[in-house]
């Protein structure tokens, strides 16, 4: 072999050490915020009677193909609720596309607002009506029941800093909408099962760290399960991204629930 062409172990390790930035990003960039991953999520040792499926934080931009990507996923896994916790776009003009993809959804979708869909000033109007066509619901402080009857939905918009006070429904699994993590520390009552959203798991998780940002009202509940007075809250980390298109070590997620 020419000499010119043989690679020796301290010219291999200084390639390799150039190149895993630019294998970082392209990872951060390009892979990981369309590895659409889907998590099945234990929360109790009874034997299941429904599947409720939660996302949260589509913050919608015209990425048809990808929105559309993940109503064939939550269809293929027969849910027979789907819940979503808020955000659905940044730019009002977005609305219509993002509602159009998301009447797509086979099962009754259930919907809370996110501080983005305030601050865009969208029509809830017509997220209301959209969700409606769905067979599900727009809840804004209000609650609804399933179409078996069997599960109760219940969706706050902690607008005054703190849940409006719903009570649990006799009868029934019992599921809590909300868009902030923290404010499930400041919810009445016993639930069985909160979802929320707002955190993106910070986008950008270093190992043995966590995020490296993240919004208010976020506190201690970046991502995953935990056990609250209030019931089993699941913060999901969100299919869309806001301020930098990047992810790393938090790829979007549609969550499962058997329960």
């Amino acid at each position: 072999m020419d000499g010119r062409f043989r690679i020796n172990r301290r010219r291999f390790l200084m390639l390799a050490a150039l190149a895993a930035p630019a294998a970082l990003y392209a990872d951060m960039a390009w892979i990981e915020p369309k590895w659409l991953k889907v998590r099945h999520v234990r929360i109790t040792n009874d034997p299941p009677s429904h599947r409720v499926i939660h996302f949260s934080d589509i913050h919608h931009k015209g990425d048809r193909r990808f929105l559309e990507s993940a109503v064939r996923k939550i269809n293929a896994l027969s849910p027979d609720v789907v819940c979503f916790t808020g955000d659905l776009i940044e730019n009002v003009g977005f609305v219509p596309e993002a509602l159009e993809i998301l009447e797509g959804i086979k099962s009754p979708v259930y919907g809370v607002p996110g501080n983005h869909d305030y601050w865009s000033h969208a029509s809830f109007d017509k997220m209301r009506q959209s969700f409606a066509r769905t067979g599900g619901a727009w809840l804004m402080d209000e609650q609804a029941r399933s179409p078996d009857g069997k599960i109760h939905l219940t969706g706050v918009t902690c607008l005054g800093g703190a849940p409006v006070a719903i009570a649990p429904k006799a009868g029934g699994r019992n599921i809590l909408l909300l868009h902030y993590p923290l404010m499930a520390e400041r919810v009445a009552g016993k639930f069985d099962l909160l979802l929320a959203g707002h955190s993106h798991g910070g986008q950008v998780r270093i190992p043995f760290y966590g995020a490296l940002m993240l919004p208010y009202w976020v506190g201690k509940y970046q991502v995953g399960l935990f056990r609250l007075a209030a019931g089993p809250l699941y913060v999901n980390p969100g299919i869309g991204w806001f301020v930098t298109p990047l992810r790393f070590n938090c790829p979007p997620e549609l969550t499962v629930f058997d329960i």
